[in-house]
């Protein structure tokens, strides 16, 4: 149906500057919005987001956090040695956030849609009270949370497959068993977190997955992590919407994942994540960008992914290695208690 899959971004992102020499600058999200514009994805349509409200920010994030980011506007500074701030860059994230809320917004409205939030600076590494790994504001923890408080939402799942954990998202619902948080991830890499022992707490129990692997594993080892522990717990779980935390920087050619997924790989997460979402949850699917460092291989990566929410069918994937095995065998033992896998 034409029109049916919204590219969500404005132009003002590309207004926090990290400096010249950081990895999340500017050219990533110019790059991939000029390869768009000059060979659009049939069926695409690009809208603006409106930026969120501190209300919204105050989900996830406390208000004393919330309060020394809003003074930091105007100045170029830095949340850690990772996160440095430039004079809009407080605005951008603003509008980065409500970019993950304007697509969670269009596909539980109208199902049938699919969005994808073009958003710079990222969120999934961004906790409560702390902005880190290049994140101010936690977009799709963000989304997730006005789902379910506003739009009538019960259920949703996260799947997060950037290469870095997103520990961020995690926190953010590691207490509550209405948001599943799903992470693949290279292992041991920053920030430190995602164990298979990192199950949730409390109420939440279970409900967080976590799919540590090491390092140089390619697209067989994640259709194998999908298929083999994905796909069964969402199959239990029913979500009634599902978000992708969507970072390319486990593409083989990127300069700080050190794992060997190709464009075809993501493809096919995609499809398993679409699938999922038609099962259970009307269609209703948004990505929200995440990282992705090779220009090239991020444009291609989510093209790849947008001609397969408009229907194309991803090539069959290669077996998994020996390593890819072993780090599926230790996820599930993780969550065989609570899950029938």
């Amino acid at each position: 149906m034409p029109g049916d899959l919204l590219l969500v971004y404005d132009d003002l992102m590309l207004a926090h500057d990290p400096g010249p020499f950081h990895p999340e600058h500017p050219g990533r999200l110019r790059a991939l919005r000029d390869a768009l514009i000059e060979d659009p994805v049939e069926g695409s349509s690009w809208v603006a987001p409106r930026p969120a409200t501190r209300q919204e920010i105050e989900r996830i994030h406390t208000r004393d956090y919330v309060d020394y980011v809003e003074a930091q506007r105007g100045c170029r500074t830095e949340l850690d040695l990772d996160t440095p701030l430039s004079p809009r860059s407080v605005e951008v994230a603003h509008l980065a956030a409500g970019a993950a809320l304007s697509a969670v917004e269009a596909v539980v409205a109208k199902p049938h849609r699919k969005a994808f939030a073009l958003v710079r600076p990222p969120g999934h590494h961004a906790e409560a009270g702390q902005g880190m790994g290049f994140c101010v504001f936690n977009n799709v923890a963000i989304a997730a949370a006005h789902a379910i408080e506003t739009l009538g939402v019960s259920r949703v799942l996260v799947i997060d497959w950037d290469v870095h954990h997103g520990n961020g998202t995690q926190a953010s619902f590691f207490r509550r068993r209405d948001v599943l948080v799903f992470n693949v991830h290279r292992w041991p890499f920053y920030p430190g977190t995602g164990a298979v022992q990192e199950v949730g707490a409390g109420e939440g129990e279970g409900f967080t997955v976590n799919a540590p692997m090491p390092a140089s594993l390619g697209d067989g080892d994640y259709r194998l992590i999908f298929s083999g522990l994905l796909e069964p717990v969402a199959e239990a779980f029913r979500p009634e919407l599902v978000l992708v935390s969507a970072g390319f920087d486990a593409h083989r050619a990127d300069p700080l994942g050190g794992m060997r997924l190709s464009e075809e790989g993501y493809a096919w997460m995609c499809a398993s994540a679409l699938g999922i979402a038609q099962r259970h949850a009307q269609g209703r699917m948004a990505l929200v960008l995440e990282g992705g460092y090779d220009l090239g291989a991020l444009a291609q990566s989510i093209r790849a992914c947008l001609e397969v929410l408009r229907g194309a069918t991803p090539p069959p994937m290669p077996e998994a290695s020996a390593r890819g095995e072993a780090a599926l065998r230790e996820a599930r033992r993780a969550l065989e208690k609570y899950w029938s896998l």
